[in-house]
């Protein structure tokens, strides 16, 4: 892997105060106004309390908004000419897309982080230190697929419009899987068809165990398989889909 190149992807990503903040300290923002600073984060949420299971919640809105605007800006900088800048070093496909990739991951540690730093310090609890572990690489992880999402809109609209489309499509599926408010019924069924609900569902599994209370107030308990399954699925489609679009872009070329 060409470090420099990695060095000054990165660099180029911190240096934008306006993206880092929504990527890096909204998220935060976000915890400690519905989960933090709520009289109901004490309460009993499976292997911890409520404060964690929404510290969960935002931590991972804010890898997935991170990792969709890499892959996004990725495909953008190929369509508009970068690549053929590239394509003169000794940089491959392979190797752009393994940096891309290692950004994308070093980005998104950034709001788990910190939004986990937050949690240790508002009352966010776990019953072992398993609960908070296991979340996390589940979140780091899981965010990676999401990178392929905004490659998908970058491909797709070919223009930087297409950063804001997927970072703002992320808001409408958050809402849809079940991030900012607990479902219930038949919008919890349709909920469990979409990309974001697997990923924040496995991400929760170590505290809830799949256990979760909707706003009827009715607990429900969903195995293991379900969100799995629903993040394999949803990755195989970004992926084809990603595929799709690079092979139509080559050949209008």
């Amino acid at each position: 892997m060409n470090t420099t190149f990695l060095k000054i992807e990165l660099m180029r990503i911190l240096r934008d105060p306006v993206t880092m903040f929504f990527t890096a300290l909204l998220p935060v923002f976000f915890y400690i106004i519905f989960g933090a600073s709520q009289d109901y984060s004490d309460l009993t949420a499976g292997n911890g309390n409520v404060a964690m299971y929404i510290m969960i919640s935002m931590a991972g809105y804010g890898a997935v908004t991170a990792t969709a605007g890499i892959g996004g800006m990725a495909a953008v900088e190929r369509m508009q000419g970068w690549g053929r800048q590239l394509g003169l070093t000794p940089l491959g496909d392979g190797g752009f897309v393994a940096i891309k990739s290692a950004v994308a991951l070093m980005i998104c540690c950034i709001p788990i982080g910190l939004v986990y730093i937050a949690g240790l310090f508002t009352g966010a609890k776990g019953d072992s230190l398993q609960v908070w572990l296991l979340s996390l690489l589940i979140l780091v992880v899981g965010a990676i697929m999401f990178a392929l999402y905004g490659l998908i809109f970058g491909l797709a609209f070919r223009s930087e419009a297409a950063v804001s489309a997927a970072s703002g499509s992320l808001v409408i599926l958050a809402f849809l899987g079940n991030i900012f408010f607990p479902l219930s019924g038949a919008l919890l069924t349709f909920a469990k068809f979409t990309p974001l609900y697997g990923y924040i569902a496995l991400a929760r599994y170590p505290l809830t165990e799949g256990f979760s209370v909707g706003t009827d107030g009715i607990v429900t308990e969903e195995a293991l398989w379900i969100p799995v399954v629903n993040v394999v699925v949803w990755t195989l489609i970004f992926a084809a889909l990603a595929t799709w679009l690079v092979r139509r872009g080559r050949g209008r070329q």
